[in-house]
């Protein structure tokens, strides 16, 4: 993986998956901290895009409609795939049974890194990846997550970074957890300059 001192040259592709009914800031939150730094030349620290089921616009929660970059059957080659949660993240629909868990398990072969947000964890664990590993999801989902995947120890946490499977905690976490992929692919730098420029609470 490339440092801060070669990220023209090599930059990382971050890849974040869209489903009907998924949580706006979710996506959202990891897209705009990864879209929106560049380093101190000006150029970003990686690039960034989406992945829908199928051809087409999704509808997240709420309404919004967002026309993803890439569909599963198209999706390049990825350094780091994120899966957000929401409403159509708690139950395996049909979507998720047939097209998003045999990308995810497939992927999760040839990419360094997956990582949830909030109950975008339930699909990691549909798809097998959180066996044997520690893992969080919001708050209020973390009992939940515990009785549908007793394999995984559970707990409450920001971000928890098992090395090649990350998950984050509900919604504004996924803020959190690509300030905490970009520190670890570029120091502390990309993530001071991230957080600055979110002018919030985690600068």
């Amino acid at each position: 993986m490339p440092t801060s001192g070669d990220h023209a040259a090599r930059r990382p592709l971050v890849g974040i998956l869209l489903f009907d009914d998924v949580e706006v800031l979710d996506f959202a939150g990891p897209y705009e901290v990864f879209s929106g730094t560049t380093g101190p030349d000006g150029m970003p620290y990686l690039d960034v895009v989406t992945i829908g089921p199928g051809p087409g616009a999704v509808t997240a929660r709420g309404g919004l409609q967002v026309r993803p970059t890439f569909d599963v059957d198209t999706c390049p080659r990825l350094d780091a795939l994120i899966i957000p949660g929401g409403p159509g993240a708690d139950d395996p629909s049909e979507v998720q049974r047939q097209q998003l868990l045999p990308f995810i398990r497939a992927r999760a072969n040839s990419t360094p890194m997956v990582a949830s947000v909030c109950t975008g964890a339930f699909i990691m664990g549909r798809a097998g990846l959180l066996e044997g590993r520690t893992a969080t999801t919001h708050t209020s989902a973390l009992a939940r997550l515990r009785e549908e995947f007793p394999a995984a120890t559970v707990v409450e946490a920001k971000v928890v970074d098992e090395g090649a499977i990350l998950t984050a905690a509900g919604v504004s976490s996924g803020i959190d957890l690509a300030l905490h992929l970009l520190q670890r692919w570029f120091g502390d730098e990309a993530r001071v300059r991230a957080a600055r420029n979110l002018d919030g609470p985690w600068a």
